[in-house]
């Protein structure tokens, strides 16, 4: 017989994390299951296990790593008795009570766990160009993590593509190793933040290609170059490069809901006015995989706190 568990949390990061501090907090003892180092759609810890220094998260006025603040998150969860299991959920039936999870064979019959109550936190995923070459030079010279890669391109050209936040945060932290930072962007302005802006053209190593997108990446087993195209004017150019970081932005994870709960039109579960409750009763979903609009560490790890005591407190009301 599957174990039967007051609260599973799908997923990690800020959100997840938060709500398995918060349910453990309560006594619920919650399972949380943060996905798997292997997948590009649940990676443990979420976003911030691929970011650089955090300087915008109250609490570290020096600024932090990403990786090391979640590790503090995921020890603070099991300092208060959360269980943590890196598996990865492959499918979810929400149609009766207790709701049931399966990880491994999605075709089982008997699911793995059975929840009186689920929190969703599967967070997002970064987007790709779409282009054919990214299957095949994906961990050999394109990268969507600077954190993890970058120190592989000591002074080497690196392209980095996008124009928000993460690009240039992406592009400051390789202009460290590379010998130069290409940010090739489809619009003839930034949509990062103007702290993030400022301190982007002012690093000497950073130069600029506006009105731009990369129509290939180069090389057969290895990145050597992008192909760009101006979009004003249709003119191609082959530019030399030993690595590319994709930072174009992010698709919730949501594909494990689909037809079991409502999704806004770009993907991201709907939520009740202001809090964490779905469609379903008994089901909630913070952090990332609903919030389209703010999409920070700390909104995600408050929601992450609404989505836990709103479990809690149905909970409670159903006699658990």
């Amino acid at each position: 017989m599957p174990e039967l568990r007051n609260v599973v949390i799908i997923g990690s990061g800020p959100a997840g994390l938060t709500a398995a501090i918060y349910t453990a907090r309560a006594d619920l003892a919650p399972l949380m299951i943060e996905g798997e180092p292997s997948s590009t759609s649940d990676q443990p810890g979420g976003q911030l296990m691929l970011t650089t220094e955090v300087e915008n998260f109250p609490g570290f006025p020096d600024g932090i790593m990403g990786p090391e603040l979640m590790g503090n998150f995921r020890a603070q969860a099991e300092r208060f008795g959360a269980d943590i299991l890196t598996a990865r959920v492959t499918k979810v039936d929400l149609s009766e009570r207790p709701f049931r999870i399966w990880t491994g064979d999605p075709g089982a019959e008997q699911p793995t766990y059975l929840a009186r109550s689920v929190v969703i936190a599967t967070g997002a995923s970064s987007l790709m160009l779409g282009l054919e070459s990214e299957a095949r030079l994906l961990g050999h010279g394109l990268s969507t993590c600077a954190t993890c890669d970058g120190f592989f391109f000591r002074d080497q050209d690196i392209v980095v593509v996008g124009g928000g936040d993460s690009a240039l945060e992406e592009a400051l932290f390789l202009s460290r190793f590379g010998r130069t930072v290409t940010v090739v962007h489809r619009r003839k302005e930034l949509r990062a933040s103007k702290i993030m802006q400022d301190r982007a053209f002012a690093n000497d190593k950073l130069t600029f290609l506006w009105d731009t997108v990369v129509d290939d990446i180069l090389g057969s087993d290895r990145v050597e170059g992008v192909r760009l195209r101006n979009v004003l004017t249709d003119e191609v150019q082959d530019r030399a490069a030993a690595g590319v970081f994709v930072a174009i932005g992010h698709r919730p994870n949501t594909d494990l809901f689909v037809g079991q709960l409502p999704l806004k039109d770009n993907g991201y579960l709907i939520t009740e006015g202001s809090t964490s409750r779905t469609a379903v009763e008994g089901v909630f979903a913070c952090g990332d995989v609903q919030d389209d609009w703010y999409r920070q560490a700390i909104t995600a790890a408050g929601s992450g706190c609404m989505a836990a005591i709103d479990a809690e407190r149905w909970l409670e009301a159903q006699g658990h």
